[in-house]
């Protein structure tokens, strides 16, 4: 006898149809006796009683297929609907069409049960529901399939590499047809009475016999697939079928060639289309196929660039269900009878079209927003920023609730709708089968949801930014071919000094003098964008000149909808803007060369940017490439717009020199680790594997240390090992000797990361401090480094030792370098001579490369070499005793010196202080005028200057005489501890 099921079954909801509940218990009873012991104890009572006092349809089914509803009772519902799939897997194929179809209508019929009693009785959550429900669609499918083409296989019509084995996925593998899952199918969010959205495509190269005629095959495949999945029968039906959302569906057929679809997403596709192949998965068919398609139409769905231009473009679809369905429930105002939960207002349209757009916008640059899941969707893009949690969580709480509701209404008939009863006793019967005690306590629960996802999606997508600006009552026009007075007049007023210089550009603007202005709809935004715009620039300390810098830019975009959008969308980013262009002549011309660079304004939080949140997306981004030319490709994008982001907000203050350093350095690390594996393989392609080879990637210098400034180039060291007796490479064009297999292998990663490409090159790669300098291999064995460091080294190459760390390379050879280098670091019979070479050194440097000018403050006596030279060669001197003092960061190695007496504090704080302040102007004039040659700085940068070190300094500098005596006495302090720590800087005779 079946025992009771789950308790939570209390919670099913009272019967609103008590006559017709006691009916289906009556019915249930008179069945056999396992149905009658179960109507007889108090959990089945309720449930039939649940399920006949809402449902018809439930009802008919509870009785048809009492064995599944037993099973779950006795079992629970994952047994029970694992056993009611198991005929599909077991099923021949080859079988008469007849018995396949019975076959599955009877599996759907007891898997829709099982689903919807689960629901019902609170034993599955929202996410297992769709799961299960897409899960029988997609075994439904297989099956179909399989069975088609076996018989199209038997005609003599295709091979089926896949031959007659039982399983039917594996009869469909090489067949040349894949089906892709679109819209909640593919998301596994299927409704309880869905149908099923399928792309059928294939490969006319794959299986046919008859290449030139595998069309008509494949669309008859796809005619008959159709017809048996939604035919209805005595037996049922299994699913409605809707190929609707392949390519062009007015003008193709059924079945779309691979080649054909792909050419039409490279040329034709539209924004509504990346938005449905959001969700789009292999479902039926062969999967590797499907798997390969989306691969290549990726960068159709997910754009290199933010585009905010996809926001007008996705509403007005919004617009047009409206517009089209408004007669049909899908009302433009919060309301509940008759009210459509799926496309009315406020309802699951609108959340999956937030989710959706931010994820067209932002997704092309974050891989980890790409979620097929609404709710999925909508927690990565909070977890992200994108969209506030709160938000988030009001969109999440009102999907699952309005789902609900949905997959009732659909539980009543298995009618596919969405739309609320008109009538009072229709939504008391919703209301009751959701568990509310009346239809007023539902409608409050109801319009609540609603009216907070109106808000959330108007404010996202509806409310536009409000671009006026005030300007005294004055005139701005510039739609004429002369000045306007009054233009003229409160252009002077706002701060512009050549007033008709200004008008006279604007208007070129408008009159698409710039290619990026030549469309009307850009010219529509850049109107609207224009108080805004210009009120902006006139903020700025010289507003003429950050103008005309913005002009550079603007005329050197392909195009301007995206980005004039872009401004749209974020009105306070053309403050941002503003104020570079206004202070940062350097990075100006940067944003000129490379106007993508901007999108790096956005993709972090300001003031909140850390390294790890930089570098994070990177990574994930790279590896989705599909051959290592598009992976340098994206990698230089993300670089150059995530620098772009760093260094505005050290320009901006919005962050230290400390957070700017450490965040320019991960993302060196994060790009050249992700990019090492793509090189690897592609050159392994041609020229084969070193048995037991790996190579990895050292840093030293400004990255090793994660002290990275604005223009620093990386200094790596390439070093591999391999099996000892391997003696060529294998595999490839012909057999290399390890060295020169590792060599030509580390020439291919520099030239991945010094290449350039359309959006300029990664970084410059300074190779000198490898073994024998540049006299040395490029690339050098681990056994050949550790002698050197044993035997050759000179200790000023020790001494850039200290700041060496693998960032890319297999862990195991990774462990091993890491080894190599501490024990080097710390070999006692060095430690004697750490000092008086770092002093001579210091010495000739002073001789040979004197400071370019003021503001040279690496070279400067008191400058960041001599603090870098008191942590490196204390470092030296001391290891041996006290590896604890071994640390890759300038301001971490005197720390620890400091930690172990070495240092005393107040030495080390003023180092440290010292260390960080030079950085900061150093970084801020590399932005703002490059190399300083002259005392006198423009106003602008000054500024910037004296804002940016104030919280560097003892007491903030006035102006800029006070902040260069400050400097004075940092450098003499410094000097005094490099001479107390490591001696006079003297020259010395040659070092061995």
């Amino acid at each position: 006898m079946p025992r009771d099921p789950d308790p939570r079954t209390q919670g099913l909801p009272r019967p609103y149809d008590r006559q017709a509940a006691d009916r289906l218990v009556e019915d249930f009873a008179e069945r056999g006796s396992a149905e009658r012991a179960y109507a007889g104890s108090q959990a089945g009572q309720a449930l039939l009683a649940a399920l006949g006092g809402h449902s018809p349809y439930l009802a008919e089914l509870a009785l048809r297929e009492s064995p599944s509803l037993l099973r779950l009772a006795e079992r629970g519902p994952d047994d029970a609907m694992t056993v009611a799939l198991d005929p599909l897997a077991r099923c021949d194929a080859a079988a008469p069409r007849a018995a396949v179809g019975g076959l599955l209508r009877r599996v759907k019929r007891q898997a829709a049960l099982i689903a919807a009693t689960a629901d019902i009785a609170g034993l599955w959550p929202l996410d297992r529901v769709t799961g299960a429900l897409s899960d029988l669609a997609e075994a439904t499918l297989d099956m179909a399939v399989a069975h088609l083409l076996r018989e199209a296989s038997a005609r003599g019509e295709l091979r089926l590499p896949g031959g007659s084995r039982r399983d039917p996925k594996a009869v469909a593998r090489g067949a040349g047809l894949t089906i892709l899952g679109m819209g909640k199918l593919g998301a596994r969010e299927l409704n309880y009475s869905s149908d099923i959205d399928l792309m059928v495509l294939y490969d006319p190269e794959a299986a046919a016999y008859h290449a030139d005629r595998a069309g008509a095959l494949y669309v008859r495949l796809a005619r008959d697939l159709v017809t048996l999945m939604e035919e209805r029968t005595a037996e049922g039906y299994v699913f409605r079928t809707d190929l609707r959302l392949r390519p062009d569906p007015a003008a193709t057929p059924l079945a779309v060639s691979i080649p054909a679809a792909i050419t039409y997403y490279g040329s034709m596709g539209q924004n509504w289309e990346r938005a449905a192949m959001i969700k789009a998965r292999p479902v039926g068919g062969d999967r590797a196929l499907g798997d390969s398609f989306l691969r290549e139409i990726r960068p159709f769905v997910w754009r290199r660039h933010l585009d905010f231009a996809a926001v007008a473009d996705i509403h007005s679809i919004k617009r047009q269900i409206h517009v089209h369905k408004a007669a049909k429930g899908a009302h433009d105002s919060v309301q509940v009878a008759g009210h459509d939960v799926k496309l009315g207002r406020g309802g699951i349209r609108e959340i999956e079209f937030t989710a959706q757009v931010l994820q067209l916008i932002w997704g092309g640059r974050d891989p980890a927003l790409r979620d097929p899941t609404t709710l999925g969707a909508l927690a990565a893009l909070a977890g992200a920023g994108r969209v506030e949690r709160r938000a988030a969580a009001d969109l999440a709480d009102a999907y699952v609730f309005l789902r609900n509701v949905e997959h009732r209404l659909q539980m009543v008939a298995d009618r596919q709708t969405h739309r609320l009863p008109e009538d009072i006793e229709g939504l008391a019967r919703i209301a009751s089968f959701l568990g509310f005690e009346g239809p007023e306590v539902f409608a409050a629960a109801f319009t609540a949801h609603l009216r907070r996802v109106e808000r959330h999606y108007g404010g996202l997508f509806e409310a536009a930014p409000d671009l006026a600006e005030s300007h005294d009552g004055g005139n701005l026009v510039f739609t004429g071919v002369e000045d306007d007075p009054s233009t003229i007049a409160t252009l002077k007023s706002m701060g512009y000094q050549n007033a008709a210089g200004v008008a006279a550009m604007v208007r070129g603007w408008h009159h698409g003098r710039p290619r990026a202005t030549r469309s009307e709809r850009a010219r529509e935004l850049l109107t609207a964008l224009m108080p805004v715009l210009l009120a902006a620039f006139a903020r700025q300390r010289e507003p003429d000149a950050a103008l005309a810098r913005f002009d550079a830019m603007l005329m050197r975009l392909p195009a301007g909808v995206q980005v004039l959008s872009l401004f749209t969308r974020n009105p306070a980013l053309l403050d941002r803007l503003a104020g570079i262009l206004g202070a940062a002549p350097q990075l100006a011309d940067h944003l000129a060369r490379n106007p993508a660079a901007l999108e790096g304004l956005l993709s972090g939080q300001p003031g909140g940017i850390s390294p790890a949140a930089v570098a994070g997306s990177l990574p994930a981004l790279i590896k989705d490439a599909r051959h290592v030319e598009e992976a340098m490709e994206a990698a230089r994008r993300l670089a150059m717009e995530r620098n772009f982001e760093i260094d505005a907000a050290a320009l901006e203050g919005l962050i230290d020199p400390d957070v700017a350093g450490e965040a320019r350095s991960d993302l060196a690390a994060a790009a050249v680790s992700a990019l090492l594996p793509h090189v690897v393989a592609d050159f392994a392609e041609r020229q084969g594997k070193v048995k037991g080879g790996a190579l990895c990637v050292v840093a030293l210098g400004k990255l090793g240390g994660r002290e990275m400034l604005p223009g620093s180039d990386l200094d790596l060291v390439l070093i591999y090992d391999h099996d000892p007796a391997a003696e060529t490479s294998t595999g490839g064009q012909r057999a290399l000797p390890p060295s020169q297999y590792f060599g030509r292998l580390a020439n291919q990663v520099v030239a991945a990361i010094t290449a350039p490409g359309a959006n300029g090159k990664l970084w410059e790669v300074d190779m000198r401090l490898r073994p024998s300098g540049s006299k040395g291999p490029v690339a050098v064995s681990l056994g050949a480094f550790q002698r050197y460091h044993a035997e050759s080294a000179w200790t000023w190459e020790r001494m850039a030792l200290t700041r060496a760390r693998v960032i890319a390379g297999p862990a195991a050879l990774a462990r091993r370098i890491t080894a190599a280098i501490r024990a080097a670091l710390t070999r006692a019979e060095f430690a004697r001579r750490a000092l008086p070479d770092a002093a001579a050194m210091r010495g000739r440097m002073l001789r040979d490369l004197p400071p370019e000018g003021p503001w040279d403050l690496k070279l400067a006596p008191g400058g960041l070499v001599e603090v870098e030279f008191v942590a490196q060669a204390l470092q030296l001197a001391h290891a041996h005793r006290m590896p604890a003092v071994l640390a890759t960061q300038t301001r971490a190695a005197i720390a620890a010196l400091a930690k172990q007496r070495i240092l005393p504090a107040e030495e080390a704080e003023a180092l440290i202080r010292a260390e960080k302040l030079w950085r900061g102007i150093t970084g801020l004039l590399r932005l703002t005028v490059g190399r300083a040659r002259e005392e006198a700085l423009p106003e602008t940068v000054a500024a910037a200057l004296l804002r940016t070190t104030a919280p560097l300094l003892r007491e903030p500098a006035i102006d800029l005489p006070g902040l260069r005596a400050q400097m004075r006495e940092t450098a003499a302090e410094v000097r005094a501890i490099f001479e107390r720590r490591i001696g006079a800087p003297v020259i010395a005779g040659d070092q061995n």
